[in-house]
């Protein structure tokens, strides 16, 4: 996050999609100067401000908060850029399919493991008894 709470990462977004601030105003009704203000950190970057710019950028909403441009991975970017808008509800659903398969394939590597190697079915020694 950036170390001024009232900071964000709109500025970094709209120069990642090489866009003027007048440009990116346009394209959410508003003018420059008020984009100047938001990304300066001058005007609170709410929620209404956050619906309205992250399709404009196409970044989800949280991106403008919480991830630079630089550290996202263009190629998955770049693909998820390219989804319409109407489809991406469909994409985001099959990802999470592929992130429940991975758990699963997870989970039964573990329990292939246990049965492999089960526990000692030793009786731990009695209290207060000496073990030889």
């Amino acid at each position: 996050m950036p170390r001024n709470p009232e900071q964000n990462y709109l500025k970094a977004w709209r120069e990642h999609r090489r866009l003027t601030q007048a440009q990116l105003a346009e394209q959410v009704d508003t003018t420059g100067a008020v984009i100047s203000l938001l990304e300066s950190g001058d005007r609170r970057l709410s929620d209404k401000w956050l619906r309205r710019l992250a399709p404009a950028l196409g970044v989800p909403i949280g991106w403008l908060l919480e991830k630079h441009p630089d550290d996202v991975d263009n190629d998955v970017f770049e693909v998820w850029a390219d989804i319409p808008e109407s489809s991406r509800q469909q994409a985001l659903d099959v990802l999470k399919a592929f992130r429940k398969v991975d758990s699963l394939k997870d989970a039964r590597k573990e329990h292939d493991a246990r049965r492999e190697d089960p526990p000692s079915r030793a009786r731990p020694p009695r209290r207060g008894t000496k073990e030889d």
